[in-house]
């Protein structure tokens, strides 16, 4: 499912309406005319195509996520999955406001990064407020659970804006019966990981380890985070299929 082939973000056009336009063909931008539907709903769908193309030439996907309902927004993914930043963090505690950050993962154009919490990591990049701002500076945001956490750290953390378009893969694997964290969601739908036993919890102990001179753990905490990052583009891939498949039924 892309942009193009939805109407639900325009007033006055919800599920009914946009599967009876898909029934009837229109399955696209390109194929609407205003005659397919009332005259009011006609010209405000006509409006939202002409507006739309014009924001998706400048990949201004913040104009498409307030736009569409929330739990249509993982329709954006399409259209921006290779320009999105796919991230994750770890951290000393649950707290944004007394623990710390000690890593944060990002898979984007293709490559994974590590920013880690020291001025000369031994392995990754320092994390610091600028290298994050650079990092981040993506049209589309992709996390798990990143709404409630990793955003809120992360803007607490370092004094940062993070206010572009963002999908949270919590709730869109809700949408398709998938609960429980990104580990458990993973091995539901068959994604493996070179460290299947480490779990959060670990992740605070590897930290502290590091600060005590074992450089080793920093290693692991690194291909821990790192899989996080990689998966949930993985992740992704697969609820957009079903996604698709739910909500199009093969229209489209």
């Amino acid at each position: 499912m892309r942009i193009e082939n939805s109407f639900i973000p325009v007033r006055g056009v919800g599920e009914t309406t946009e599967r009876r336009l898909w029934e009837q063909g229109i399955t696209h931008w390109d194929e609407f005319e205003r005659d397919a539907v009332g005259e009011t709903t006609g010209e405000r769908i006509a409006t939202f195509i002409e507006q739309g193309r014009d924001h998706l030439a400048a990949s201004d996907a913040r104009f498409f996520d307030e736009a569409f309902p929330s739990q249509e927004r993982w329709r954006l993914y399409e259209d921006f999955r290779d320009a999105a930043c796919y991230f994750d963090i770890e951290t000393t505690g649950l707290s944004h406001h007394r623990d710390q950050v000690t890593t944060v993962s990002l898979l984007r154009d293709g490559e994974v990064r590590t920013l880690v919490n020291d001025p000369d990591p031994i392995v990754g990049e320092p994390l610091t407020r600028e290298a994050l701002r650079e990092a981040l500076d993506a049209p589309l945001l992709v996390t798990f659970n990143g709404t409630t956490f990793d955003v809120p750290f992360l803007e607490t953390s370092y004094d940062i804006d993070l206010d572009a378009a963002h999908l949270d893969l919590r709730y869109a694997c809700k949408r398709v019966g998938l609960s429980g964290g990104l580990k458990a969601i993973e091995n539901d739908v068959g994604i493996e990981r070179d460290r299947p036993d480490i779990s959060g919890r670990d992740a605070v102990r590897l930290w502290k380890e590091y600060e005590r001179g074992q450089t080793g753990s920093l290693e692991t905490l690194v291909s821990y985070n790192r899989d996080d990052a990689v998966n949930l583009r993985t992740l992704m891939d697969d609820l957009s299929t079903t996604l698709h498949e739910d909500c199009a039924g093969g229209l489209v």
